[in-house]
């Protein structure tokens, strides 16, 4: 039986065991639905078989090694990562820009972290792409032992991931890229190559672009390297099962014809907004990732006359341009008022 299966069926046995509220006493009402859904690892329901079925599953889909669900977001998939394949007094590569969690997980494995500054493209205000040439630098005179990048940027800016892999295999170095804002990139090809395939480690998050719950994330392992053990140092022995079967259902969606359709139209969509809204222009490399500006007024400028005069909230902004995060939940009325308030601007 599947997560989402078991947790639709009826409990057979009187339980007397945790969850307290055993299903049926709902302390806040308009949760009353999850915590019927709310179960334990009981031997009547066994929700361990069903979660070892699904990541094998997932582990089909994403052509993986290994696929790791997290309910911790992709926080918990980067340490679990570095602490995997990083020991003590090793150097780790990462972009000065990086998210902290990146940092966190190198002091936690006892690690050094050497750092790199990214090129700013000066006109968008915006960190530009990892260089190859800067991971063979400091590969080719340091004895590093992992780089870290992020592609997807924030802003959908893409690196070279396989020259980037074809580098650290050469140096030895294992590869760990944060996909987080990329969990819709195995289910296109409009989109750019993901990493699942190509990196040692992979992390995404389901819930920033691909219709998740938060913080539902996902660890790829493509090297053999059991990650299990660095996740049980940290995380919780009482998952949320109702978190896990979402991550489950979440994915064969998108591996379903249906979700694969609905990405591609996501696409074509805003690919035609950047063709009509001709007052605006447009950068980045991930076309879900709507990074605007309109001459002559800042990014911050932007950003306030969408939240003030239209109701919208940009997601990231900066003073030479404003960003608009799109994802699978993005419906056509969205995109259609973003075309016409974009058509005025």
């Amino acid at each position: 039986m599947s997560l989402v299966g078991l947790l639709a069926g009826k409990v057979q046995k009187t339980l007397y065991t945790t969850p307290s509220h055993g299903q049926k006493f709902f302390i806040y009402e308009p949760l009353k639905e999850m915590y019927k859904i709310d179960i334990s690892e009981t031997e009547c329901q066994d929700p361990e078989e069903a979660l070892n079925r699904a990541q094998l599953r997932a582990r089909t889909i994403y052509h993986t090694y290994s696929t790791t669900f997290l309910t911790n977001g992709s926080t918990s998939g980067i340490i679990a990562a570095v602490l995997s394949c990083t020991q003590v007094g090793d150097k780790v590569l990462i972009a000065s820009n990086s998210h902290p969690c990146h940092f966190n997980a190198v002091k936690l494995a006892g690690a050094r972290a050497l750092t790199f500054d990214l090129d700013i493209d000066k006109e968008w205000g915006v960190p530009l792409e990892v260089k190859p040439e800067v991971i063979e630098y400091f590969l080719s005179r340091y004895n590093i032992r992992t780089v870290i990048i992020t592609s997807p940027s924030y802003e959908g800016i893409i690196s070279d991931i396989e020259e980037i892999k074809t580098i650290c295999e050469r140096h030895g170095a294992f590869l760990i890229v944060d996909e987080a804002h990329g969990a819709l990139y195995p289910f296109s090809d409009k989109l750019p190559l993901s990493a699942v395939n190509v990196a040692d480690f992979t992390v995404q998050s389901l819930h920033k672009t691909a219709g998740g719950l938060n913080p539902t994330a996902l660890l790829h392992c493509n090297c053999e390297i059991d990650v299990r053990p660095a996740l049980n140092m940290f995380m919780t022995t009482s998952p949320s099962y109702p978190l896990l079967a979402s991550i489950e259902a979440n994915i064969e969606y998108l591996n379903s014809r249906d979700g694969r359709k609905e990405i591609d139209n996501l696409i074509t969509r805003l690919d035609k907004i950047r063709v009509k809204c001709t007052g605006c222009e447009f950068f980045g490399d991930d076309p879900t990732k709507v990074l605007i500006r309109v001459p002559g007024i800042s990014g911050y400028e932007l950003s306030e006359m969408l939240y003030e005069d239209f109701d919208i909230e940009d997601e990231r902004t900066n003073e030479k341009s404003t960003m608009l995060l799109c994802g699978i939940g993005t419906d056509n009325r969205k995109i259609d008022k973003l075309q016409q308030i974009l058509l005025k601007l």
